[in-house]
């Protein structure tokens, strides 16, 4: 849970790297949040809980992707290539699951500490 909150005091942050562990642990919380969120929306009869979370959140998740893309020497601008169909989205997933960088580069020290080679 550390990591979903981490990203969220890095609300608005595009600078840094983010690793491969703290984009996807976020992911499956931002998930588990939101079906969470979408049951106790339909329970209560509440139709925009679901989108008000969504807004709340599109910020914080871009921000994070984009510090993905970092982490693995990509500029954050790559991140609109999801807006090509299919293809897009299957480069962008390349991009995530790529492991970090090794050592220091142009956007920082690497998160997971000095590792060499």
């Amino acid at each position: 849970m550390n990591y979903y909150t981490d990203v969220l005091k890095k609300y608005a942050v595009f600078s840094g790297r983010a690793t491969r562990k703290e984009y996807w642990m976020f992911v499956l919380f931002n998930f588990i949040i939101s079906i969470a969120v979408g049951v106790i929306g339909f329970i209560l009869k509440i139709e925009t809980l679901s989108f008000l979370y969504s807004l709340a959140i599109i910020i914080p998740s871009i921000a994070v992707g984009v510090r993905r893309l970092h982490d693995t020497d990509h500029s954050g601008w790559w991140i609109f290539i999801f807006l090509i169909p299919f293809i897009g989205a299957i480069i962008l997933l390349v991009f995530f699951v790529t492991d970090s960088q090794v050592g220091e580069n142009k956007y920082g020290q690497n998160p997971k500490g000095a590792i060499v080679g």
